[in-house]
């Protein structure tokens, strides 16, 4: 499915508990009511019912095979139902995690599944975010934060600090291989700060 239209597409990436969310909330506000804002497992009808299945449960629930073939079919349809058609109409689309997670969470940090990654999302998916910021921060300060927010969802978080220091690397190595699309964003700051650094980085990028 290919992307067309005057839209952008923003996705913001990174560890557990690393804030990611909030500062996806605090841009689409102050982009304005037009700014679409989804997330990821999720963001369509069928993709949130996809959503309980991957987030909820024991942490080897599934196999890393299955766990790529539900974050596809969750994806396909989130493209096909919010995403695609709001770039069609020339909004701002940001979304709270894309491809970037399953790439390290089911491609790099549970098994060397890479290629199966790559070759779904090529077939499946076909398109990338215009511009991707990673809120980077220490693994266990986010892990702390992450488990102490008892969402209910805590399947990966429940993997342990090691995964998260894994996922950590897996999502610098992607940053440093697309410099061009993927931002680093220090986490480690209060909210407002980053908030600040992610709209003055976006307002620059928008006049590049």
């Amino acid at each position: 499915m290919g992307r067309r239209g005057a839209g952008v597409f923003i996705s913001f990436e990174g560890i557990d508990g690393s804030g990611k969310s909030t500062q996806a909330r605090l841009l689409a506000e102050a982009l304005g009511p037009d700014t679409v804002l989804t997330r990821e497992p999720g963001g369509s009808a069928g993709a949130e019912e996809i959503r309980r299945l991957l987030v909820e449960g024991a942490p080897a629930r599934w196999s890393p095979e299955t766990e790529i073939l539900l974050f596809t079919a969750a994806r396909r349809d989130h493209l096909e139902k919010t995403i695609g058609p709001a770039l069609a109409a020339g909004r701002i689309v940001i979304t709270d995690r894309f491809a970037d997670s399953t790439r390290v969470y089911q491609g790099a940090a549970r098994a060397a599944r890479r290629p199966l990654v790559d070759r779904l999302h090529a077939l499946m998916i076909g398109i990338e975010p215009d511009l991707t910021f990673l809120i980077d921060m220490d693994p266990a300060s986010a892990l702390e934060r992450g488990l102490a927010r008892r969402s209910g969802e805590d399947r990966f978080e429940d993997l342990g600090l090691d995964f998260q220091k894994t996922l950590r690397a897996g999502f610098l190595a992607l940053a440093q291989a697309q410099p061009a699309r993927i931002t680093v964003i220090d986490g480690a700051r209060a909210a407002h700060v980053v908030a600040n650094d992610i709209l003055a980085r976006y307002r620059a990028w928008c006049t590049a």
